[in-house]
């Protein structure tokens, strides 16, 4: 029977036993499953992290959309590796390879689609929902851009890969997962430098400053944005720029470097574009509009304890794109 650390996992999200019982529950219902009673469920916890019991495969699945891990992080399972003849492995190199090569730009157009499926079900649902999801799209994509031989076949796909990873390790993030975050950011970096797609590096690298600064390191996460806004100097669009100032302003707001955080979020509202669209088509993974912005300066603002986070965040509420439901909570 494999080792699980599902005490560690509820531990690091401050939850009870209890809580994460209710956990099951409420995502038991809303996919339409059946579970056991809440009596019956108390004990099977109690029974997992004393590894009394076995997890199933599909209590396995429910944990890793409450809690949001993969399962490598649920189970501590020996990597087993079946011995194979040179003539097997060329075969299967050769198969992976010709596969590769099949993806068209229609195929890549597909899971790019399916990147922006995961990231408008983030929006509504969470990060702890899609854990399952995100890993397939992510390995297929690996694969693909692994066997991509020639620069044509790789470009595209280290595109799509670049703007999935950093989603992947948003969501990662999200759920506390700091080191799957940190390589899919990395991951996403390479695969943007690979693309080049400085717009993309620079988007990964905006990201991951928070890990840093999740990681209580606010000086590097300040120096790692502003590294990323010289990275993309004159090479990423203007609604790229203006999330990076607001990113710094965030950051220099949980340093309390509070002089250089309004001035970030000046230059952010600087160079956002006057149009009222959130998105570029070039850029699908940032969204950023004056409504944004001004939750932004809000979240900034309430860090510093300035009177004036109220109102930006109660005319953010008012402007605010219903699908936006994580935002809204927040």
């Amino acid at each position: 029977m494999a080792s699980n650390r599902l005490r560690q996992a509820r531990n690091a999200r401050g939850w009870s036993q209890r809580r994460l019982v209710a956990g099951i529950e409420q995502y038991a219902q809303q996919h339409g499953l059946d579970v056991a009673s809440t009596a019956s469920l108390s004990v099977y916890v109690s029974e997992w992290e004393n590894e009394r019991r076995a997890i199933s495969t599909e209590h396995a699945t429910i944990l890793r959309g409450v809690l949001g891990l993969t399962d490598a992080e649920l189970f501590e399972t020996p990597v087993k590796t079946a011995p194979t003849s040179t003539s097997d492995a060329y075969d299967e190199l050769a198969t992976r390879i010709d596969a590769a090569r099949a993806i068209s730009a229609s195929m890549v157009d597909v899971l790019l689609s399916q990147t922006e499926l995961l990231r408008t079900m983030d929006r509504q649902l969470g990060a702890p929902q899609l854990v399952d999801q995100m890993t397939a799209h992510l390995g297929t994509l690996q694969d693909a851009l692994t066997f991509a031989v020639l620069p044509d076949a790789r470009r595209p796909v280290a595109r799509a890969l670049a703007g999935a990873a950093t989603l992947a390790a948003w969501q990662a993030l999200d759920v506390g997962a700091a080191d799957r975050a940190w390589r899919h950011y990395e991951l996403g970096k390479t695969a943007a430098r690979d693309a080049d797609e400085p717009a993309f590096l620079a988007h990964a690298m905006g990201e991951q400053a928070y890990v840093l600064a999740d990681a209580d390191k606010p000086e590097l996460a300040i120096a790692l944005v502003q590294e990323a806004q010289r990275e993309g100097q004159g090479r990423i669009p203007p609604r790229l720029v203006a999330w990076l100032y607001a990113a710094e302003s965030e950051l220099c707001a949980l340093a309390g470097r509070a002089e250089e955080c309004r001035r970030a979020l000046d230059h952010a509202a600087a160079a956002l574009p006057a149009c009222d669209e959130p998105r570029d088509s070039a850029m699908p993974s940032i969204f950023l509009n004056q409504s944004h912005l001004t939750r932004w300066r809000g979240n900034a603002l309430a860090l510093l304890g300035d009177d004036q986070a109220v109102n930006d965040l109660y005319a953010a509420l008012n402007g605010m794109d219903p699908t936006f439901v994580r935002a809204q909570a927040g």
